[in-house]
């Protein structure tokens, strides 16, 4: 089976637009860039969605020029695993009544796993290749979110079923090279792998003159502003920063801390700062609207990522550093593993050890005392993540993804599957995730 000219995928998430998350800003970016290459990406979204739309429900709707289809909500069940079931039997049924409308030639499914399993029935069904992409692994989200612990029976029944569903995949496509290189540990070939790593559009983000608005509202004219973008999920280390802030700030009057955006955290963090008396140097404005994050960017002096190590910090690489390095802004990071596959110590960022506070304060202090350093730091930055990884470039590789998905299931099954997943199939699953819609990662 020979790749369309014009293919037209069946994108398959867990929620999306107009919910605002870096889930659903990474799909929406997908889209953009393969409609540009000339294919034709549909939207459908599991029960989640529902779970956490607050807006009027729809079976369908039009969003950016993309046709997005819903699911509903499932039903709830009293019983051990009966609402992940009830979830993955709705959301199968979709599946089904969309391709028989969309007639897609391929189902790329978007982790977690509760999407993949009915992907994968419905998929073998109608004989539609299925890709499954994973941008974190969602246990270890739920160990940082105190969802269950790790090495758990449900921290290992996740990670279990994750495996599977790599196994009998068409193909695997990962976020980053620390998912990717995890997995071959687990025994998936690594010809079935392939990172799509995140980028950013070049047009959004670039240099530009700071909000005027917020410039003013927050009163940072000469200060040094140091600034955070993101959620407040305790693995982001944001407490750490308060406290390295607190300690530059007792030596210097030129600076001031701005938090932007909100989440688990955020009633531990103003506790903390009003208790290090900080109120009038830390600016926490809450969400704000995702077209005025570029101007935000634009006030910042110098961007700060301390997340603190753990499997998934260490596995996964965040989409933020790369925003900042296309506006040119210095940034500042943790050395764990997910920051090192995408920043250069010294060249496009400086890494210092995960946890330790004082290294962060003092590297902040050195930064801001060596504007050459800095300036030479931001233009590396700017034109290296421009260049290298622009939304239209890192999704490039889905064209030999795709292409090598058509191909395995025009062999047949027998080719791509082990005899017990074919009798596996017949069924339904037989040990269905536990739920952790709270452990929801924000890639």
């Amino acid at each position: 089976m020979r790749m369309p000219a014009s293919p037209k995928i069946l994108h398959i998430l867990d929620h999306s637009l107009p919910l605002h998350s870096g889930y659903s800003f990474r799909s929406g970016s997908i889209f953009n860039a393969q409609r540009n290459r000339g294919w034709q990406p549909v939207v459908l979204t599991s029960p989640k969605h529902e779970e956490s739309c607050k807006g009027p429900k729809q079976e369908q709707e039009e969003i950016n020029g993309f046709t997005y289809y819903r699911t509903g909500a499932s039903r709830p069940g009293g019983l051990p695993f009966l609402a992940e079931r009830h979830l993955m039997n709705a959301l199968a049924r979709r599946i089904r009544e969309v391709a028989a409308i969309e007639k897609p030639d391929l189902l790329h499914v978007h982790s977690p796993v509760l999407n993949a399993l009915p992907a994968l029935r419905v998929g073998r069904e109608l004989g539609i290749p299925v890709v499954y992409e994973i941008r974190a692994f969602w246990e270890d989200a739920a160990v940082d979110h105190g969802t269950y612990a790790q090495n758990s029976w449900k921290y290992k029944l996740v990670r279990w079923m994750e495996g599977r569903v790599c196994r009998r995949a068409d193909q695997v496509t990962v976020l980053c090279q620390g998912l990717k290189e995890d997995l071959i540990r687990r025994g998936i070939p690594a010809g079935k792998l392939t990172v799509v790593y995140n980028g950013i559009d070049p047009a959004d983000f670039q240099r530009r003159e700071p909000d005027a608005e917020y410039y003013q509202t927050w009163k940072v004219a000469g200060k040094n502003v140091i600034g955070f973008i993101g959620s407040f999920y305790r693995y982001e280390g944001l407490d750490l920063l308060v406290d390295a802030f607190a300690r530059l700030a007792a030596s210097r009057s030129d600076v001031v801390l701005l938090l932007v955006g909100g989440g688990e955290t955020e009633t531990r963090l103003k506790a903390q700062i009003q208790r290090l008396k900080l109120e009038d140097k830390v600016i926490l404005p809450g969400r704000l609207p995702h077209d005025r994050i570029p101007g935000v960017y634009a006030l910042m002096d110098i961007l700060v990522y301390p997340r603190y190590s753990m499997r998934l910090t260490e596995l996964v690489t965040p989409l933020k550093p790369l925003e900042a390095m296309a506006m040119g802004k210095a940034l500042v990071a943790s050395d764990v593993g997910g920051h090192r596959e995408l920043i250069h110590h010294g060249q496009t960022g400086l890494l210092f050890p995960a946890g330790d506070m004082v290294a962060l304060a003092e590297m902040l202090d050195r930064l801001m005392n060596d504007p050459e350093a800095r300036k030479h730091m931001e233009e590396q930055e700017s034109v290296w993540a421009r260049r290298e990884h622009s939304w239209d470039k890192t999704t490039a590789i889905y064209a030999e993804v795709y292409a090598r998905a058509l191909e395995n299931r025009s062999a047949g099954p027998a080719q791509n599957q082990r005899p017990e997943d074919l009798r596996e199939s017949e069924a339904e699953p037989a040990k269905p995730a536990p739920s952790d819609a709270a452990a929801k990662p924000n890639f």
